[in-house]
């Protein structure tokens, strides 16, 4: 039996449909989203902020991210951040560069990496998708963390944040701090730079303190970014 052309047709645009790729098939490399993060760093974050939270710029990522892309093919995002970004020389960077920079919003965006670059010939067949939340970093030595804890004297003119709530990861060092976790814990941190933070007036209070912590054998340290009073007491 003969189908009909209209109905072949239909079956093949329901197909096509069906098979149509979303950015969480992985679409881009990892070393693509890294040159992207490169140039992202140097020409855009300035207004949309290094952790895509936006400033002068809008954010890009999450809900705003959502709003404005999802549901629409991939040549929609490209298009807006070519033709936009920089601000002051939009379309300067060159195809290849900007599409090594929608990579990186997509890995930012919690998209992952496939084993094939992304290229212009494949933006139109690529639908976008809701991101989704980017798994924090392990914490460990070194890393970029918010505590909360009670701020103490301690021997030999230094000072400690007693109580300690368990470390989590901070957002970008440009991010104004966030809402600081609210219980206390039961770990110590030594302040390395307290002095600058006028101590002496946050003395037994409960602070929140962002900075870089350091572990050596026996002891947390912690540099500090940003200092803030939670609460003029801090309980026993």
């Amino acid at each position: 039996m003969r189908i009909p052309v209209l109905a072949l047709l239909l079956t093949i645009a329901t197909n096509a449909q069906e098979t149509t790729m979303t950015v969480a098939d992985g679409v881009y490399t990892d070393a693509q989203a890294a040159r992207g993060a490169t140039v992202y760093d140097a020409a855009c974050a300035g207004c949309h902020r290094g952790d895509l939270g936006g400033a002068t710029g809008p954010a890009l990522r999450e809900e705003r991210f959502a709003r404005q892309f999802a549901g629409k093919d991939l040549k929609t995002l490209f298009t807006k951040t070519a033709t936009t970004m920089p601000r002051g020389a939009p379309g300067s960077l060159g195809d290849n560069v900007y599409l090594d920079i929608v990579a990186h919003l997509l890995k930012e965006n919690g998209f992952p990496s496939g084993p094939r670059e992304l290229t212009a010939e494949v933006l139109d067949g690529v639908r976008v998708v809701p991101g989704r939340p980017k798994p924090p970093p392990p914490i460990g030595d070194f890393s970029y963390v918010d505590v909360v804890g009670c701020l103490t004297a301690g021997p030999q003119n230094r000072w400690l944040l007693t109580q300690g709530s368990e470390p989590v990861a901070a957002a970008a060092a440009s991010s104004p701090p966030a809402a600081a976790p609210q219980p206390l814990g039961t770990q110590t941190f030594h302040l390395l730079d307290a002095m600058a933070y006028a101590p002496g007036d946050h003395k037994n209070q409960k602070v929140h303190v962002r900075g870089l912590l350091i572990k050596v054998p026996g002891e947390q340290r912690m540099t500090i970014s940003s200092l803030e009073m939670v609460s003029p007491t801090c309980p026993e």
